[in-house]
């Protein structure tokens, strides 16, 4: 009698047995569905890689890299960042020469600005310095002093005999030697 009485209690310990491997079988597709979300993350992000600087850093120097920026600190220097977008936010101040793909101004910029494609300063923006870009836009309260020169998509000076042709087409740039 006393084996009876066993074995009853360990056909209760084999229906548990199953269970645990049932438990175990669901939570290894999350992680196989955790997977392939992982895999498209880095292309959204590749996209969507934005470096920030925060309302209380301060950064003294050359900034530079291979994804876009926003600042909200202050920045004094270089910033090199061609083929990314460079945003001042509100509350950024920055003292540097600015060379990017896309520059937008919203807070205070003291620096010149390179542009292979646009600069936009917003209506809060100010910017003191040259700009150097494609397209500009400018919106009604934005603060604005310097000088604009507008160039063909990604298109640097060339030089001429020594003098600079400032965006001139492919057959200006003859015409200009051959004034020279």
């Amino acid at each position: 009698m006393w084996k009876p009485t066993n074995q009853p209690s360990t056909t209760p310990t084999r229906p548990t047995e199953p269970e645990r491997p049932t438990i175990s079988t669901p939570s290894a597709p999350p992680m196989s569905s955790h997977e392939p979300p992982a895999a498209p993350r880095p292309a959204t992000t590749t996209t969507a890689d934005q470096a920030t600087i925060g309302k209380s850093l301060v950064i003294k120097g050359e900034v530079t890299g291979s994804e876009s920026l926003y600042i909200d600190g202050r920045v004094e220097g270089s910033i090199n960042l061609s083929g990314n977008r460079v945003t001042v936010g509100r509350n950024g101040v920055v003292a540097a020469n600015i060379n990017a793909r896309e520059i937008v101004v919203l807070g205070k910029v003291r620096g010149n600005l390179t542009a292979s494609d646009r600069v936009d300063i917003r209506s809060d923006g100010s910017l003191t310095g040259d700009v150097v870009a494609a397209r500009i836009s400018i919106e009604d309260g934005a603060y604005f002093k310097g000088g604009i020169d507008i160039r063909k998509g990604g298109q640097v000076g060339q030089k001429v005999n020594g003098e600079e042709t400032k965006g001139l087409s492919s057959a200006e740039p003859a015409v200009a030697a051959a004034r020279a």
